[in-house]
């Protein structure tokens, strides 16, 4: 929907928040300055300060949300906010604010399903912690090889989301490891996707962050490897087939030699190991292909859903 059709679209901001009392209160001022018209709510996700008391009195909507993890709030915002446009947004004052109008011009002028805030180009010389710069990095070019796509930055949380995204989208994710499930479903799927480079600033003093970077790293890699299954699956199974025929090649390396030298075969076990890893990367082939169907089916189904949306 175009900003300048007869009305107006409805522009949601929709802000995270778990013990962010230090700053939700400039993150609100400055977002209902920058974006008048915009609804803001908060998404108290059963913070034990005084977060939701000072969200409320700068004049945010505060909506409870206490099922723990960030990818919960979201399946929570998709579920009670209508909206044409949703922009999500920590309530850490990391993202500025003031570029917002910039992001939705952009948003509007190309017609996309999600546009991602960068950070990586430009920030504080303190914004990241030790090895999250690095392991963003990896995990973009992780992605990027898996799915081949260009994005640079997989776990930002400034994001603005079309209705069709948040309609098309299920999210399964519960806690940070959401951001790069949105990536790789709107890839997946076939949603447009750009990038902004914006200013990322580095938390206040007394503002500590939530993520953890072993544990939220491995769920990352993990919902990596669970979305590169489902959405890619010839891909996967016949990459499974091709290590279990290897495997079955090199353990029936000596059971064909002795066959081939002596009309017997003396090594056994290994023939037998052969012989089932052989069989289950027919399987696992027969099963890629199947699967595949599948979500060539699934990704038609997609493609009307989208054609009826714009309809």
């Amino acid at each position: 929907m175009s900003p300048r059709s007869a009305n107006p679209p409805r522009i949601a901001v929709v802000i995270p928040c778990l013990d962010e009392e230090r700053t939700i209160g400039k993150v609100v001022a400055d977002l209902k300055a920058a974006v008048p018209g915009a609804e803001i709510l908060v998404f108290d996700n059963a913070s034990t300060d005084r977060t939701a008391e000072i969200a409320q009195a700068g004049g945010a909507t505060v909506v409870p949300s206490p099922r723990r993890g960030k990818g919960n709030v979201i399946r929570h915002m998709a579920e009670v906010v209508v909206a044409d446009v949703y922009v999500l947004l920590d309530g850490d004052d990391t993202y500025p604010a003031s570029q917002l109008p910039l992001l939705l011009e952009r948003f509007f002028a190309e017609d996309v399903d999600m546009l991602v805030a960068t950070r990586l180009d430009s920030h504080d010389e303190h914004a990241f912690r030790v090895f999250h710069e690095i392991g963003n990095r990896v995990i973009a070019r992780t992605i990027a090889l898996l799915f081949r796509t260009d994005v640079t930055d997989v776990l930002s949380g400034y994001r603005i989301l079309s209705s069709r995204f948040v309609r098309l989208v299920n999210l399964s994710a519960e806690g940070f490891e959401v951001e790069t499930e949105m990536t790789l479903q709107a890839l997946a799927k076939g949603l447009k996707i750009v990038e902004h480079p914006i200013e990322y600033s580095a938390r206040p003093p007394g503002s500590h962050s939530k993520l953890d970077t072993v544990s939220d790293g491995l769920l990352i890699f993990r919902s990596i490897f669970l979305l590169f299954k489902d959405y890619k699956p010839f891909v996967f199974f016949t990459s499974v087939a091709a290590l279990l025929m290897t495997a079955s090649l090199i353990a029936g390396s000596a059971p064909v030699i002795d066959f081939y030298r002596y009309q017997f075969v003396y090594h056994v076990p290994r023939a037998i190991l052969a012989a089932g890893l052989g069989l289950l990367a027919a399987v696992s082939f027969g099963v890629g292909l199947l699967l595949d169907t599948i979500s060539r089916y699934h990704r038609e189904t997609i493609e009307q859903w989208k054609r009826s949306m714009r309809e």
